[in-house]
């Protein structure tokens, strides 16, 4: 189609008529079509937060506050979270209006690692580190989680780390091994190895 139109004469860049499709443009230029300016759509933003308690990941809760009052750009509108939140649960959300890059950060089959610091009411078992690396059976799932990387740090506060995101899953597997998270479950780290944005 674009070809048909170079053939047609349509377009111009900067004035001068575009005969090769292969024309690099940059940001400045002017490009327009039979005499209309068209306008170069802009690269996509992505904004890291650290999420305070309370807030919701969501942009369409009309009971809670967002996250997206932390950010003070013309674009917030059109952001949305890649890995939301709980409302109590703290630390790092990204955010972004490009579309395809939630999805290779939430997607199990991209094994996205997310770390959580984590606060439990009792001490930690002696075999949580081997049991949560064999994979945990949530309750009303079918298949174990995926292998569970777990740094103690005292007997009742913990490193672990995901790659994939089932609901309420850090809460779910202390769960399901006689533990309990408490006080406030924070997010410290999104590491995706395949694509990195432009921070």
């Amino acid at each position: 189609m674009v070809s048909r139109e170079l053939r047609a004469r349509r377009i111009t860049v900067d004035g001068e008529l575009v005969k090769n499709g292969a024309v690099k443009l940059a940001v400045e230029q002017e490009v327009k079509f039979d005499s209309n300016l068209l306008a170069q759509q802009n690269s996509p933003s992505y904004f890291m937060l650290n999420k305070p308690q309370g807030y919701v990941c969501f942009t369409d809760d009309p009971d809670h506050p967002k996250v997206l009052y932390f950010i003070d750009e013309p674009v917030a509108y059109n952001l949305h979270a890649a890995s939301r939140l709980d409302i109590d649960t703290t630390g790092l959300v990204l955010m972004t209006d490009d579309g395809q890059w939630p999805h290779r950060v939430t997607s199990p089959k991209y094994h996205c690692e997310k770390t959580y610091l984590v606060t439990l009411e009792h001490s930690l078992a002696a075999n949580t580190v081997q049991r949560f690396a064999a994979g945990v059976q949530l309750h009303n799932e079918k298949s174990l989680t995926r292998p569970v990387q777990l740094e103690k740090i005292n007997d009742r506060q913990v490193r672990l780390t995901i790659s994939e995101g089932r609901y309420h899953q850090v809460k779910r597997m202390f769960a399901a091994i006689g533990n309990r998270v408490i006080a406030l479950l924070h997010r410290e780290r999104i590491v995706q190895t395949d694509f990195i944005p432009p921070w």
